[in-house]
């Protein structure tokens, strides 16, 4: 007799993502934010005083499954509508159900999933209904609702911004996937059966996913189906099964772990050596294997600033456009802004003297916290505070010609002292010959 496997139970037909699609919000991952212990939207939940909202968000972050929720919980007649099947007519339908349902003094709550998907005709059909209370909307997009979605609907609406799952997120969903009884907990005999799998496996799907638990999901799925199967029930997944199944290799990378240190360290210790195809290398590392490409763009602008400096001041301004733009659109996208703030501070002229000037005033000013501010430069704005000397003898340099002044700033221990010592690499010699001028006039007019 052939025996039966645990991924032939009954509902095994539906994928993984639906069968453990969470019913109540004590099952739901993520989003805290608004659905964290008195918060605005569970509290709305709760109270069943659900009005018309908009679900921002990535795809697989659980904008559906919130509806879905909703619709468990409310009192409300639910309906559930797709924008990519559904036109004016199949609206009307529904909007007339509404009204026959408020006739009884019902409430009809109609969800419309990808509702960016409706041009403004459509849009527009339900706004009569929306003002009149003949039904409450809930829509899900993934586009900025306020390019997608008309001003008039828009302004009828609240919306809620659901943001990528973080990977501790993904993990928590595929743990449940593996022992919920609804995904791989239970053979088709009821008796409890295991998946053998890493926890750094998980970790690489959970990368790989990039916030997206649908995704991660479908991952798994087809990994423990294409696992090992043993005889005895278990399943064992691989490595090697787990790459096929997401179709790239699965790189050695542990974001809280030493990899993550030596792999930050190696781009910029490559950028830092004027090397931009180590640097290329190392950025692709990182965001391949599924780091934060923000972590990495704040850690370019810091280089930019450490490394670079004044040798071309336009690198910093290059580090902070590339952040934005992985601000802006995220991965994979985003890779390409890298890549150029990368190779711009890798070919850039270095200095660290603006990092040297600083570490060396921080170790004085650490150490001489109480060195009084001289008193030409305190602001004077009492009458009280003037005549006790503040800003006398201050020189305001835009009144003279030069628009220099031989005016003291330094405390008197520290007179004297310098911090920022320029080298001649790219533009800051420039500013170092600046700097001497500057220095040797103020020398002579002290003399």
């Amino acid at each position: 007799m052939r025996q039966v496997n645990m991924f032939e139970q009954k509902g095994a037909s539906e994928p993984l993502a639906a069968r453990l699609r969470p019913r109540t919000l004590e099952e739901y991952v993520g989003q805290q934010h608004l659905v964290g212990e008195g918060k605005v939207l569970r509290r709305m939940i709760e109270q069943d005083q659900v009005g018309s909202m908009i679900f921002w968000g990535p795809p697989g972050v659980g904008k559906t499954t919130l509806a879905q929720i909703i619709a468990h919980q409310t009192r409300a007649e639910f309906m559930n509508f797709s924008a990519v099947t559904s036109g004016i007519r199949e609206i009307r339908q529904v909007m007339k159900e509404a009204e026959q349902n408020q006739a009884f003094g019902g409430k009809t709550i109609v969800f419309v999933d990808e509702i960016h998907r409706f041009n403004k005709a459509q849009q527009d059909a339900f706004l009569p209904f929306v003002e009149r209370g003949t039904i409450i909307l809930i829509g899900a997009t993934t586009e900025n609702p306020s390019f997608e979605i008309n001003g008039a609907l828009l302004s009828r609406c609240r919306v809620f911004m659901l943001k990528p799952l973080t990977k501790s997120d993904v993990k928590e969903v595929l743990r449940r996937a593996l022992y919920d009884s609804r995904g791989f907990g239970k053979d088709a005999s009821g008796q409890s059966s295991r998946v053998i799998l890493d926890d750094a496996l998980l970790d690489q799907i959970a990368s790989f996913s990039n916030g997206d638990a649908r995704n991660a999901l479908s991952v798994l799925e087809m990994a423990v189906l294409n696992g090992e199967q043993h005889e005895d029930g278990t399943v064992t997944v691989t490595q090697e099964t787990v790459e096929q199944c997401t179709g790239k290799k699965m790189l050695l990378y542990d974001k809280d772990g030493e990899e993550h240190y030596n792999l930050i360290s190696a781009l910029h210790k490559s950028m830092r050596n004027s090397d931009p195809d180590a640097a290329v290398y190392w950025l692709a590392r990182m965001l391949e294997a599924g780091e934060d490409p923000l972590y990495v763009a704040r850690r370019v602008v810091r280089f930019a600033s450490e490394d670079v400096g004044m040798a071309d001041p336009r690198a910093l301004s290059v580090a902070i456009d590339a952040y934005q733009a992985c601000h802006y659109i995220g991965m994979p996208e985003c890779s390409v802004h890298l890549t150029e703030a990368v190779v711009y501070l890798s070919l850039a002229p270095k200095s660290n003297a603006l990092y040297r000037a600083y570490e060396s005033a921080k170790r004085d000013a650490l150490n001489s916290l109480a060195e009084p501010v001289p008193m030409n430069i305190r602001n004077g704005v009492t009458r009280l505070m003037r005549e006790e000397g503040y800003g006398e003898g201050y020189q305001y340099a835009h009144d003279t010609k030069e628009k220099l002044t031989d005016m003291q700033c330094l405390p008197d221990d520290l007179e004297g002292t310098v911090y920022y010592d320029p080298t001649e690499q790219g533009l800051e010699k420039k500013y170092k010959e600046w700097l001497e001028a500057i220095k040797d006039w103020k020398a002579r007019h002290r003399d």
